[in-house]
């Protein structure tokens, strides 16, 4: 026998059911399935490419004019971020797309590719900055200081103001998360820039250009480690970080009537959504749709979990009872 149930969010449950080996329950939410990004990220991203394409270009041809390496790795590291808010934007906007009968699970995973490409393309640019920077000790050159400050001050602004819109966002999504780090990193860039420049103004150190630039590198470097880490591990399926596996498993387990659980696998299937799988043994059977209803709803609301397939077994032998065998 399969019995199949589907709980929405509308508050109701249906099921159908045929003769078959083993018991089937799924259960997800409508809304999981074609999710509309909010409103707040619609703007911060909007607003976010505008600023900064803009900036990106003024930048550039100032920190030609005034000759500053600072302004020019500024410039490149938020041509790079306009590039990664732009693959984020357009992940989320494909992750809207329903399901197809070729991608069954839509195109909600195209937003983890992207938040992993983010990071990697920020890495990339601090890379860059970090080289021409050791290259600017053995020629510092001249810089306009002034210039310069006036310029960075202005990018502190804008980058200051776009990481505010993304700031409430960052929590409900992993691209939220990345294009904040993003803002953040280029308004303490900016802000070393200023630094520089004033300290060039008092010292005529020039070589204190490229050893800002050097510090900013560290510093977007520690800050894009930990969304590379999360982001490598979304992407290998692993169960997102703030999901306990162990914990799901003991409360299957603790359910009336269930004597093993084996084969759970949980992983995302994007920034936002989560899915999971599993296999219960019930000796006793199936214990009706309404057990499962509450099973889906408890996990959805516990673990975030919310698309959740489980299959009942009734004590036949499994081939993939052992836990090294997927």
């Amino acid at each position: 026998m399969s019995a199949q149930s589907h709980d929405h969010h509308h508050g109701h449950a249906h099921g159908h059911s045929h003769d078959h080996p083993h018991d089937h329950h799924h259960g997800h939410k409508d809304h999981h399935h074609h999710q509309v990004p909010r409103a707040g990220a619609r703007r911060a991203f909007a607003v976010g490419v505008a600023l900064n394409t803009l900036f990106v270009a003024v930048e550039w041809v100032c920190g030609v004019l005034s000759g500053s390496l600072a302004l020019i790795a500024d410039a490149t590291h938020n041509f790079s971020d306009v590039l990664g808010l732009l693959m984020a934007w357009g992940a989320i906007a494909l992750s809207r797309r329903p399901p197809s009968a070729r991608f069954t699970y839509g195109l909600g995973s195209t937003t983890i590719l992207a938040a992993l490409a983010n990071a990697m393309l920020l890495l990339v640019a601090t890379g860059g900055i970090a080289w021409e920077a050791i290259h600017r000790f053995r020629d510092a050159g001249t810089v306009n200081e002034t210039f310069m400050i006036w310029v960075a001050l202005l990018g502190v602004v804008i980058n200051g103001v776009t990481a505010w819109l993304f700031m409430a966002e960052r929590k409900h999504d992993l691209n939220m998360r990345g294009a904040y780090l993003h803002m953040a990193a280029d308004a303490a860039v900016s802000l070393g820039v200023v630094a520089a420049g004033i300290g060039m103004m008092f010292t005529g150190w020039m070589w204190l250009d490229p050893l800002v630039s050097l510090v900013i590198v560290v510093v977007i470097f520690a800050g894009t480690w930990g969304l590379l880490r999360d982001s490598m591990r979304l992407a290998l399926q692993a169960a997102p970080e703030h999901i306990d596996p162990v914990g799901v498993r003991r409360y299957l387990a603790a359910l009336p009537g269930v004597s093993e659980v084996h084969d759970l696998h949980i992983w995302a299937m994007s920034t936002t959504e989560n899915a999971m799988t599993a296999h219960m043994v019930m000796p006793a059977g199936h214990p009706g749709d309404d057990f499962f209803a509450d099973v889906v709803e408890h996990i959805e609301h516990q673990f975030n979990i919310g698309h959740v397939t489980i299959q009942i077994e009734t004590g036949r032998a499994c081939a993939l009872a052992p836990d090294h065998v997927v």
